[in-house]
């Protein structure tokens, strides 16, 4: 199907920054290839990619053949969290290829891991022990190194969910003997997002649809705060706006390519409302101490956001604010549609209930015990 591809667009992903750059319309190998050889100017591309893409698409190939000569390596798979171990060996890979690019296909521990081999091979980091001095900051790690160097390989990411790190700088890895997962910050965001929704097709419905959750929360949690500013709500509700559609089109028909798309969009501006400085709430705060219990990120914030909603309302927290935010919604159609289906008045829901409706018609975790978490006396 390719009825959705027009022609290639290319703009900065964001209005503050210059990068990434955020490209779309084609299919994403004749993108990278046009991208390496004209605006980059790369002949030796090191790609990592999914398993999951290798083992069961011919996308990974369809990359290579774009690129014809310009291949120097390829490397499959990173396991969830980045194991720091897995780096090491991509790096040993990568060391006598003297590449001048990296493509990502695929997301979560995929692009942090690219987003990390090429900021310790910039540093020269070739051990566990030599990364262990390029994560944090002094007061977290009084081993980290001075005048760490920014990568100069540039980046391409193609994503396959809705996680969003394509447009960070940040990586995070986990640190083999402690378990710990390290934040490393390079300073540098990778230099091209590519989307493609036609790729995104193969990506499993429960993974596509629980990394956007996530996004919603950020927009929630953004517009929802009493710090909130308008650049950031501005981005917020635009985020929020094309999340809910898409995510709620996507469930009903995972073929639909525009519905695709504005989820990644949305992404985008979700990521944008992020970095306008407003202070997230109690829903990511709980929502990191349910990871060391192997809950998904995703899943975290299906199961914490409607009930910290509900909590913030019983305590009359940010009353106004939320109601804002219950009117943005009702004016969706796709969100109208599934109150009337459910026989639900829109005069009788609170933002909590919505987003419990929500997350509940796209199928996805709504309590501890959906993703095995259960208390000591049970």
């Amino acid at each position: 199907m390719t009825s959705w591809y027009t022609e290639e667009t290319t703009r900065p992903a964001f209005d503050n920054k210059p990068a990434p750059l955020l490209t779309f319309g084609q299919p994403f190998p004749k993108i990278c290839l046009k991208q390496v050889q004209d605006r980059f100017k790369s002949s030796l591309v090191f790609i990592i990619t999914s398993r999951s893409l290798s083992k069961n698409t011919s996308y990974v190939e369809d990359l290579k053949s774009a690129l014809v000569n310009r291949v120097a390596g390829v490397h499959i798979g990173i396991s969830p969290h980045t194991p720091i171990p897995e780096i090491v060996d991509i790096m040993s890979e990568v060391k006598p290829l003297n590449i001048d690019c990296n493509i990502t296909l695929g997301a979560g521990s995929i692009t942090d891991g690219a987003k990390l081999v090429r900021f310790t091979t910039t540093n020269d980091a070739w051990t566990e022990e030599d990364i262990g001095t390029l994560f944090g900051g002094k007061s977290h790690n009084p081993n980290k190194g001075e005048d760490l160097r920014k990568p100069k390989i540039p980046l391409f990411c193609v994503p396959t969910s809705l996680s969003g790190g394509e447009y960070q700088a940040i990586a995070g890895a986990t640190d083999s003997k402690s378990k710990t997962k390290h934040t490393f910050e390079p300073n540098i965001d990778p230099e091209l997002v590519i989307q493609d929704p036609q790729l995104i097709t193969t990506t499993p419905q429960k993974i596509w649809l629980s990394t956007g959750i996530p996004s919603v929360d950020h927009c929630d949690e953004t517009l929802c705060s009493l710090q909130s500013n308008d650049g950031g709500d501005a981005w917020a509700v635009r985020g929020l706006q094309k999340l809910i559609s898409g995510l709620l089109r996507c469930k009903h028909d995972p073929n639909d390519l525009d519905a695709r798309y504005l989820c990644q969009v949305g992404v985008v501006e979700a990521m944008r409302a992020v970095s306008s400085g407003v202070p997230l709430g109690a829903s990511h705060a709980i929502g990191y101490q349910l990871g060391p219990l192997n809950v998904g990120h995703g899943e975290t914030s299906c199961i914490l956001l409607p009930d910290v909603c509900k909590f913030n309302a019983l305590k009359n927290a940010n009353n106004d604010r939320e109601k804002r935010v219950v009117e943005i919604l009702l004016k969706q159609d796709t969100v109208k549609s599934l109150l009337a289906n459910k026989k639900v008045s829109e005069t009788d829901v609170d933002l909590g209930d919505i987003l419990d409706l929500i997350i509940r018609e796209l199928e996805m975790p709504r309590t501890l015990k959906d993703v095995g978490v259960v208390s000591g006396c049970e």
